[in-house]
């Protein structure tokens, strides 16, 4: 097979003149993102946002003459917004066209959106004020019922391990459920769901197929990429991949669907919770204060975007030593009740830090469905009894304190 280099790529899309700048594309560094990996080529192409609805043309342009080499097995480009004005946080996306083509092409270092001869649109927004409503209703995922996301203020809080076993719970007490990785950077769900392999498409190629391992249907990043593939990408195309995961893959019939949320209060995480219709969100902490901090954070920008808080799960509330059974308050204990009262939401419940949870992680099996009768994934249940009861509209209960003698 013949090779293509990114240099025989450039010199292509030198071909390729912007209309209002008289230049060819390379030249005024609009490419970015350039990726070759086995004859599969993805890049974007930088634009101002105020001309983005009109280069769709330039786009299509570019991609066919890249399409045309000798050795190009499949080409994924896009359109990027950036400000002339320097750099400023990215506004979300507009909604992505359907996935098409082969799943697997592209989504490489600094690729696109994760699909084949797809193309994305990085537009600008006005900045919404907090608490402001966006001017057009949020469109609801067919078939699914009602969108939960869990998230963290920040990173290594364990929340992760919590979308997964809180999803796998859900599904043990009887309910249809989906599990969305939205972390884009650090996709971990295939791993903790023991599941390899790419999703398929559609008859018509438009929509992706869910993974599916323990009754839970899942999509990732993950599926698409390599493990030790950095992702390499703007706002803009992290927030179409984030709305094409949703909504262009065939969900089926839900009751629920578990959204992992990246960690921190970025682009990211404002897009899901002012572009979807989450019906609420679940807050992961340690109980130390610095994770409790940032716990606060995040509970916050889900208010002011008007997404009901759920509660807040405190995650690696103690460590009871398998030898010798003492107790440890590792990352001190109670720490996030106390957040959760302080600010009028309800504690869900809490989760030791123990070897078992991370073990049945690490090895695809979590504790919910390797260990179903431990206490540990009891506690995973009650958190999601609670849960079902806010979706459900009902009261939720006290959860019980689980503890390993």
């Amino acid at each position: 097979m013949v090779q293509i280099s990114e240099d025989q790529i450039l010199q292509a899309l030198k071909s390729v003149r912007d209309p209002d700048r008289g230049q060819d594309i390379v030249s005024l560094g609009m490419v970015t993102g350039l990726s070759v990996q086995e004859g599969r080529v993805s890049f974007a192409i930088e634009v101002d946002p105020s001309r983005g609805p009109k280069l769709e043309g330039l786009r299509q342009e570019a991609q066919k003459a890249v399409e045309a080499l000798p050795g190009v097995a499949g080409v994924t480009t896009a359109l990027t917004a950036h400000s002339a004005r320097g750099p400023a946080a990215p506004a979300p996306a507009a909604a992505p066209r359907p996935l098409g083509g082969k799943p697997a092409a592209g989504s490489r270092v600094g690729g696109t959106a994760p699909h084949a001869h797809g193309h994305v649109h990085g537009h600008s927004h006005a900045p919404q004020q907090p608490g402001q409503q966006p001017a057009q209703a949020k469109p609801l995922v067919p078939g699914v019922r009602a969108i939960i996301a869990v998230a963290s203020g920040k990173g290594g809080v364990g929340k992760s391990t919590t979308s997964v076993n809180l999803a796998l719970a859900l599904a043990a007490i009887g309910r249809k459920v989906g599990l969305l990785d939205a972390d884009i950077y650090g996709p971990s769900l295939p791993r903790m769901m023991g599941i390899t392999g790419k999703p398929t498409t559609t008859p018509d190629g438009k929509t992706l197929k869910p993974m599916e391992n323990y009754g839970v249907k899942c999509m990732s990043m993950g599926f698409m990429v390599a493990e030790d593939t950095p992702m390499i990408w703007r706002g803009p195309m992290v927030m179409s991949a984030l709305e094409q995961m949703l909504r262009d893959v065939d969900w089926g019939d839900l009751d629920v669907l578990v959204v992992d949320m990246p960690p921190g209060t970025g682009d990211a995480q404002l897009t899901m919770a002012q572009r979807v219709p989450l019906a609420g969100a679940v807050i992961v902490s340690t109980p130390q204060d610095i994770a409790l901090l940032d716990a606060r954070k995040g509970l916050n920008m889900f208010r002011k975007v008007d997404v009901p808080v759920f509660g807040v799960i405190e995650n690696m509330s103690y460590f009871l030593c398998p030898h010798c059974g003492e107790r440890s308050d590792i990352f001190s204990h109670g720490g996030a009740r106390k957040e959760a009262e302080r600010m009028g939401v309800d504690f869900l419940g809490e989760i030791p830090l123990d070897i078992a949870i991370r073990e049945t992680s690490d090895g695809g099996k979590p504790i919910v469905v390797s260990q179903p009768s431990s206490p540990h994934a009891a506690a995973y249940r009650a958190i999601a009894e609670a849960v079902w009861a806010r979706l459900s509209g009902g009261a939720v209960r006290a959860m019980p304190k689980i503890s390993v003698e």
